[in-house]
This record gives C-alpha cells, structure tokens and sequence, in this order.
C-alpha cells in the first residue's frame, strides 16, 4: 500500500508515538545546535511561539527534555483526513447521507395527496392549497443561505443535527396543525429544516470523495432526491384512505427520529478545515501543558536544528474565517448572485436545471388533476401513479453508473475534461422533452393509464441527467467558488419549483392536458441546446471567464 492510500489512523499513530517517545525521553540534548545557528537568536526572538501551517500530511513535532511521564498525549486518531477514511466509514455517512436526502424530498412530494382532506379541513381551494408547496420551496431555497456558511467553519455534523432537529419539529407542527395558516408556517420550517439537511450532503461527497471517484456516490445522491419525490405521494396514498391526513406527517416524524438517531450515534464530522482545526487545538494544547511543566527544545521532522525556547504552535488558515462570519454570511448571500448575472456557464445551467425542477414539482399537482379527471382514479390510485417516477430514476441510475465506468475504461480522455461530464447529458437531457410529449398526448381517457405513467418515468429519467450532470460540471469548473455556483442553481431550481404549482393547475385545464404538456417540452427541448453548446464552446467560454480561467491557470 502506498503512503497515498494509508489509512488516517495509521498516519495519527505514527503522531501519536513521536508525541510520547519525545514525552518518555529523559536523557538531555540528544545535539546541540550550531553556533551559527545559536548566533541567529537573538535575545528578542527567546520565547517566541513559531506558527506553522497545519495539514493532514504535516508531521508532529517532537519534545526533548522532558522528565516526567504525567503529561498524556492527545489521542488524533479522529482527526485524520476524510478521503482516507475506510471504504466501510464511507459508505456509512453516503448512506446516512441519501437517507436524510430521501426523507427531505419525501416531505416535499407527501403533502399534495393529502389534497382532499386538507382543503375539506381547512375549506381553501386546490390554489390556495397548492401554496403549502410554495412556501416549502421557499423555505428550502433560502436556510442554505444562512446555515451553509456555518456548516464550513463549524462542521457538518451540528448543522446536520440543527437541521434535523428543526426538519423533525416542523413536522410535528405540521402534524397538529388545526389552522392553514399554521400549516403554511409549519410548512416554510419543514422546507428550511430539509433544505440544509438535504443540499449540504454535496459538499459532504466532495468532502469524502475526490472527483474521480465521485460520480456514483453524486448519483446516488440525486437518486435519492428525485426518488423521495415519488415516494411521499405514493406511499401516503395509501395513508390517507386507511386512517387520517394526520398520518402524512406523523409517519414522516416516526422516520426522520429513527435517521436522526442514527446519526448522532453514526456520522462523523467530514469537514477537514474543522477536523484540522479541531486537531491544531488538541495539539497545541499538549504542546502548551509541556511548556509550562519543562523548557523545552522544540524540532520539526524536516529540520534538525533545535530553536531553544521557541516552541511551535499549529494554525489553521479556516479559523480566520471564524472571526467575521457576518462577512461570511455576506459573502454566502452575495457571491452566487454574482456568478449568476456575471457568468454564463452558471446562468443557463441554473435556468435549465431550474426549468427541470419546476417540471418536477408540477407533477405532483398534475399528476392527481389528469388521472382523477381522465381515469377516475382513487387517492391510492393516484398515489401509486409515482411509482413510475421511482421506476425512471432507479433505470437511469443504473445507467449513469454503468456508463461512467465504462468511459473510465474504454475513453478514459473523455472525462478529463469538464465538458466529459456532459456528454452523456446532451442525449438523456432530451428525455425530458420527449416524456412531457408522450404525456400530454397519450393522457386521453381511451388511451391505457400505463402509457402517460411510462411518459413521465421518462421525463424523470432526463430531469435526473440534468441535475446530475449540472451539479458535477459546476463542481468541476468552478472548483473553490463550486459551493456558490451550486447555492445560486439550488436557489433558482427551488425557487421556480415554488412558482411551477401556483399556475399549473389552471394552464392545464385551459390549455388542455396535450397543449399544457407540449408548450413545457417545447421550453425544454430549447434548453436542451445548453450542454450541446458547452460541449463544443465550452472551452473557448471558460477562457473568456476571469473566474474560471484563474481556476484553469491554477490547476494546470
């Protein structure tokens, strides 16, 4: 095995005994340094404290001179770098990860079956309704904002748990609500509580995983999302007849408390500018307690000089940060907006993957509007109808797995380009178009209810492609601003997915089910144009970027 790929604990051990073997030597200077280099420290510089930059390869100093063997190292074996971590650690946060995503799009997909009871509970039309969609896309576009700033100086896993802890209250409100006014507040919090405990698992894959190796774990974190879409109205479908809408939440409560537990017993901090800083203070605390009990002569591992009386202390360059998080909060709010209006790449990838999005949280109003009207089906019907949606996002994840593994191996120059990314893209984004065609015209009443079930599963199938391929191209290009550029298409998707439900009820009813669904596959086979164009420009148009072409300097 090579030192690239040792595991982080043995790397904290080595540290570890370099600590205690400095700790247990009692004999004295084991050299003593040069003249010249005694000559070099002067009488100011005695006592000084020498900052050095901390990272997951720096080697732990040693101390000498020490006589006592009261003073207990610190253990790091914690604190070693996520991308070393176990395959079994791995999987273990991918799959506490994907849960929390699939639970978060659930509580999304859940509320709009629950149609009938709740407009007859709360006596508001299927409009009004339909706002409880809204103000939890809201919700979800606007708490990453705020909360993923905090996720990088304090870690993922309080956010997490924050997150969590907020997602599982909300959904008791929303259990309990006896006013559609609580249920709308109720909703906004559910939505803001999912949102960060759904989105921030991509900075948890990146975090975990380098690019080469991210492509499956990314799709079977969009899986995840677009799946739990379908699940909660196809699952609560046959809640709502059995017992009372009420179940709809609380059955969702029961789920997230059992994903939450795991989580606190389970997942480990990913975040390595935390874990470094966590490991600096551990560190620079011992390195204190044995300056105060001895004098010490501290050496590092790449030098053999020994500086008396100027110890050394870690620092990491992310603490900095730590002391204006209001700017960072600014910078957070800002910086994707930026990108957005000064960056192309990022403004039609958000508008297409945002266009998809607001595809997506349609069908969840459209789906019961066609088959209730057209096929006369029951709410467990209708509920069962999503399957379809599942169906399209298990097959092209297959697919997206499968085919990335044999690009590796067969056209490994195909991915080592950005543009790689899309080329698959530009063919299963177009299924996003032809799904909402099949749809619409073959929604007739005489035509079998499977036949627009397969439209949709197809649609899911290209809206799945798009989101996969906009959150790898960016993450590839953009890579330090990638959190921003993937804040502004996360915002624009889920602000428009707000909007799509508002008005998709009346336009197709008044423009019919065949003309609704082919003027939004018109809007998305123009869109496809997108990835087709950065296939063959994308190079020339990253050149012309300042941001992205800073970026290609640096890496190469």
């Amino acid at each position: 095995m090579t030192s690239r790929s040792r595991s982080p604990s043995v790397e904290s051990n080595r540290e570890l005994e370099s600590l205690h073997q400095a700790k247990s030597h009692v004999s004295g200077r084991s050299s003593n340094p040069t003249p010249r280099n005694l000559a070099e420290d002067n009488g100011s510089e005695q006592g000084q404290i020498r900052f050095e930059t901390l990272t997951f390869d720096t080697e732990v100093p040693t101390t000498t001179d020490l006589r006592t063997d009261t003073i207990k190292p610190p253990n790091l074996k914690h604190y070693g770098s996520p991308f070393k971590w176990s395959a079994t650690r791995k999987n273990i946060c991918l799959f506490l990860s994907c849960a929390s995503t699939f639970i978060a799009a659930y509580s999304a997909g859940s509320y709009s079956i629950a149609s009938a009871p709740l407009q007859a509970k709360f006596h508001v039309s299927n409009e009004a309704f339909q706002t409880g969609v809204t103000t939890w896309c809201v919700g979800f576009a606007c708490s990453p904002m705020f909360l993923a700033p905090l996720s990088e100086l304090n870690g993922r896993r309080p956010v997490f748990l924050f997150s969590g802890f907020m997602f599982f209250v909300a959904l008791i409100g929303c259990a309990v609500a006896n006013s559609f006014a609580g249920m709308l507040v109720a909703r906004f919090f559910v939505g803001a509580g999912a949102s960060t405990f759904a989105t921030m698992v991509g900075g948890v894959i990146s975090d975990v995983y380098h690019s080469e190796h991210r492509n499956t774990p990314m799709a079977l974190y969009s899986a995840s999302a677009l799946a739990g879409t379908g699940f909660g109205p196809m699952l609560s479908g046959f809640v709502v007849p059995r017992t009372n809408w009420r179940w709809v939440f609380w059955h969702q409560v029961i789920a997230l408390g059992t994903v939450m537990a795991g989580m606190v017993v389970l997942f480990k901090e990913t975040r390595g500018s935390v874990l470094l800083s966590r490991k600096a203070t551990k560190i620079n605390k011992y390195l204190d307690a044995v300056q105060q009990q001895h004098q010490t002569t501290i050496t590092t591992q790449d030098s053999n000089i020994a500086i008396p009386n100027r110890p050394i202390r870690y620092t990491v360059p992310a603490d900095a940060a730590k002391k204006n998080i209001a700017h960072m909060i600014y910078l957070s709010l800002t910086t994707p907006f930026k990108l957005l209006f000064t960056e192309p790449v990022v403004f039609f990838f958000s508008l297409w993957a945002a266009f998809a999005w607001g595809v997506l949280y349609m069908t969840l109003n459209v789906l019961p509007l066609v088959f209730r009207t057209n096929h006369n089906f029951t709410t467990e019907q209708v509920g069962a109808t999503f399957a379809s949606l599942i169906v399209g996002v298990l097959l092209i994840l297959a697919i997206s797995i499968a085919q990335e593994k044999i690009a590796k191996r067969y056209h490994p120059k195909l991915l080592s380009a950005p543009e790689g990314r899309l080329y698959f893209a530009c063919l299963e984004a177009a299924l996003l178009p032809i799904g909402l065609f099949w749809f619409g015209w073959t929604s007739h009443s005489s035509i079998p209810w499977i036949v627009p079930c397969l439209g949709i599963g197809c649609a899911m199938m290209g809206i799945f492609s798009i989101y996969l391929a906009v959150f790898n191209y960016l993450a590839d290009v953009y890579h330090r601003y990638a959190s921003s550029a993937l804040a502004c298409q996360s915002f624009c998707r889920n602000m428009l997915a707000a909007v799509f439900p508002l008005f998709s009820e009346v336009m197709f009813r008044r423009l019919g089910f065949p003309g609704a669904s082919s003027l939004l596959g018109g809007v998305a086979a123009l869109l496809t144009i997108v990835p087709w164009v950065l296939v063959f420009k994308g190079e020339k148009i990253r050149s012309k970027s300042r941001i992205a072409r800073e970026i290609m300097e640096t890496h190469h």
